[in-house]
C-alpha cells in the first residue's frame, strides 16, 4: 500500500475505483488510530490518505455532475445532456 502511495502520482490513484480508494482510506485511518506507528509512518499514511481523500472527492463530484446531466424527458426516457463548462474542473 505505501509503495503505491509513494511511487504513485495522483493520476495513478485517481484511476482506482471509488470503493477501493475508500476502503484504503478507511484502512489508513484505522492504522493511524492504532497508536502503533512511528511519527514518520504516520506522516506517510497522512499524505496517502490526503491523496485518496482528494481522489474520492473528485470522483464524487464527477458522479454528481453525471447525475445532474440525466434528465427525464416527457416520454419517460432518460437523456444525457452534454457537459457544459465544468469539464475542466472535474476531468483533471
Amino acid at each position: 500500500m505505501s509503495k503505491t502511495a509513494k511511487a504513485g502520482a495522483p493520476d495513478t490513484e485517481s484511476s482506482i475505483p471509488f470503493e477501493e480508494a475508500l476502503q484504503k482510506l478507511e484502512s489508513i485511518v484505522e492504522s493511524m488510530e492504532s497508536g502503533e506507528l512511528t511519527l514518520e509512518q504516520l506522516l506517510g499514511r497522512f499524505e496517502e490518505g490526503a491523496r485518496l481523500s482528494k481522489t474520492c472527492q473528485m470522483q464524487l463530484e464527477a458522479a454528481e455532475i453525471r447525475v445532474q446531466q440525466l434528465e427525464k424527458s416527457l416520454s419517460g426516457d432518460l437523456n444525457v445532456r452534454p457537459l457544459e463548462s465544468s469539464t475542466e474542473d472535474v476531468g483533471s
